[in-house]
């Protein structure tokens, strides 16, 4: 028996991960020498452990050393600060990641502040972000990256593109806007005060949703042949009792409509951890030219 033909119009993550981690591998196996990238998680925090142990798969893969820190829960700001300061003076610290979330004590935009800009592979640092306004898209916020490369995928050309961006927080929904601007694109972002996002998003050429409401686009808010990018993750109950993971948008619906929809799970997120891993080499390139690394 065959196995059933994949839904062209389904935007899958997987194969954009392979072909971004295997360029990366490349990469790294040019090189004669690369540092580590170290993971840090403070306090006991379990729903991070899924992250970390996809980050380490991806390092693992491409042959970089990754190195899980776990720092107490009651760990001071400045000691974490001090701890942050280190990895940056260290040359065998490649990037550093600074897991979320953190303990109510910690102020997490400070601490992310704290990591040096060439070592901030998640791009989430305030430097990092700012490098997006100037069309610097070389260590961007991952997330937002995943969304660009997945609007790549379809071939569409960028320069002059429609785009509607629903959600505007400052590590995806901003950056993903200035990311698109920087490639052509004319962008309109919506947010909980617009009037009608659907007014908006009927138009778009592409949509890109990132609130964390479950399935809050549905298909008559798309315009026929739009290319949808799907952000959220979001945790639902379903009738017979069990619990699943579904995206911001209605994708059993949407796909009748859209000529591509990126799926939840299985879209946006297998390309993230691609980036990080991209971003690694890009830090190490920066590096290079700094003058911090002599190989």
């Amino acid at each position: 028996m065959n196995a059933p033909l994949e839904d062209p119009r389904l935007l899958r993550g997987k194969p954009v991960k392979d072909r971004i981690l295997g360029e990366v591998a490349d990469y790294v196996r040019s090189v004669p020498h690369i540092g580590k990238l170290v993971s840090v998680s403070i306090g006991d925090v379990p729903e991070v452990a899924i992250y970390i142990r996809n980050q380490a798969r991806a390092a693992e893969a491409v042959g970089l050393p990754f190195d899980q820190q776990f720092w107490d829960g009651e760990t001071a700001q400045e000691e974490c600060k001090l701890r942050i300061q280190e990895m940056n003076d260290d040359p065998d610290v490649l990037g550093v990641i600074l897991q979320r979330p953190v303990p109510s004590h910690i102020n997490v935009r400070s601490l992310q502040s704290a990591i040096h800009p060439l070592k901030d592979i998640e791009g989430m640092s305030p430097a990092s972000i700012g490098n997006i306004v100037y069309n610097d898209v070389a260590m961007a916020p991952c997330t937002a990256a995943s969304a660009v490369e997945l609007i790549r995928e379809t071939g569409l050309n960028m320069e002059g593109l429609e785009v509607v961006m629903v959600g505007h927080s400052e590590i995806v929904g901003k950056p993903a806007a200035m990311m698109l601007m920087a490639e052509g694109a004319t962008v309109t972002v919506c947010h909980h005060m617009t009037r009608s996002v659907a007014m908006h998003s009927r138009r778009a050429d592409v949509v890109v949703v990132a609130v964390g409401k479950a399935h809050l686009i549905g298909a008559d808010m798309i315009k026929p042949g739009a290319a949808v990018i799907d952000i959220g993750i979001n945790q639902v109950r379903h009738e017979d009792g069990t619990v699943g993971i579904v995206g911001d948008v209605d994708t059993e619906a949407i796909k009748e409509i859209a000529g591509w929809v990126s799926p939840v799970p299985g879209g946006v997120g297998p390309v993230t951890v691609a980036i990080l891993m991209r971003n690694a080499i890009k830090a190490h390139q920066r590096q290079q030219e700094a003058g911090w690394l002599n190989i």
